[in-house]
């Protein structure tokens, strides 16, 4: 029987399969041998006991806020003293570019902070810039900002409508880009977490747009987007639909059906809550 090679993958579409099993819930490599993992050695019992217990985790935050367990200062802990201190995004953003505990920061070129109306009743939630984003210092930037631009005109939503009504108001949990645009470690987004806090409370949106696996992970508690998207829930007190990332839709073309049946959800909500 002839056989064909399997065709060579260049970097973005390997990388662009990769992200796609992640959003599918891949969680395991598969490799050419199958491993029991029942008859793997218990490493429970090879740890070594910890000197003191953790700190309790804090009722106020996602679960994802419990990740951050470290050695010195609690870089949880600072970020949420930091934030609780300022009184406007102003001084949130100083804040912000003032925090030194989120390795992330050192090998980003911009601080991402926001864009958009700040007053809007729409505040959609990204996870972290990419490249696009780090060069232009602006969240939801590059093909998959334009794609998001497109998206929320479609329900008469924009960032440069001048009313709260009509405007939209764009940030990330993380504001600085990950080396090489890898996923964020769930420490990193439990440090940045308290700010993301602060700055829903100073912009008071009436609702918020959750954008992709991060975005959930950190206002939630929860992963796996393709089965939490559509369904309305709450985040820092506020009604919140979780969405497919615009960069998704341009990788998977076909799920833009389901994009645009959540966009009509959230023009639904907005015209029969104002």
């Amino acid at each position: 029987m002839e056989t064909h090679p399997a065709p060579e993958l260049d970097y973005h579409a390997a990388l662009a399969a990769l992200e796609w099993q992640l959003e599918m819930g891949v969680d395991v490599a598969i490799g050419d041998a199958p491993v029991d993992c029942y008859a793997l050695p218990d490493r429970r019992a090879e740890a070594k006991p910890r000197a003191s217990e953790p700190e309790a985790a804090r009722p106020d935050l996602p679960p994802v806020a419990q990740a951050a367990q470290v050695q010195g200062p609690d870089p949880v802990a600072v970020a949420a003293a930091a934030a609780g201190q300022v009184g406007t995004l102003e001084e949130l953003r100083a804040a912000i570019e003032a925090y030194d505990l989120c390795d992330i920061k050192k090998g980003a070129r911009s601080t991402v902070f926001a864009q958009g109306q700040p007053r809007a009743r729409v505040m959609v939630i990204g996870e972290a810039p990419g490249r696009e984003e780090d060069q232009a210092g602006l969240p939801f930037a590059g093909r998959a900002g334009e794609m998001l631009t497109r998206m929320f005109a479609a329900i008469g939503l924009s960032c440069d409508a001048p009313d709260a009504q009509s405007a939209l108001y764009l940030t990330s949990v993380l504001p600085w880009r990950p080396t090489g645009n890898r996923a964020p470690e769930p420490e990193e987004l439990a440090q940045m977490l308290p700010f993301l806090a602060r700055h829903v409370d100073l912009a008071d949106p009436d609702l918020i747009v959750l954008m992709g696996n991060g975005a959930c992970e950190a206002a939630l508690g929860k992963r796996g987007i393709t089965r939490l998207r559509g369904t309305w829930s709450e985040a820092f007190g506020r009604p919140a639909l979780p969405m497919l990332h615009p960069g998704q839709l341009l990788r998977m073309p076909a799920a833009k059906r389901d994009a645009w049946a959540d966009l009509l959800s959230l023009r639904a909500r907005l015209d029969t809550s104002v």
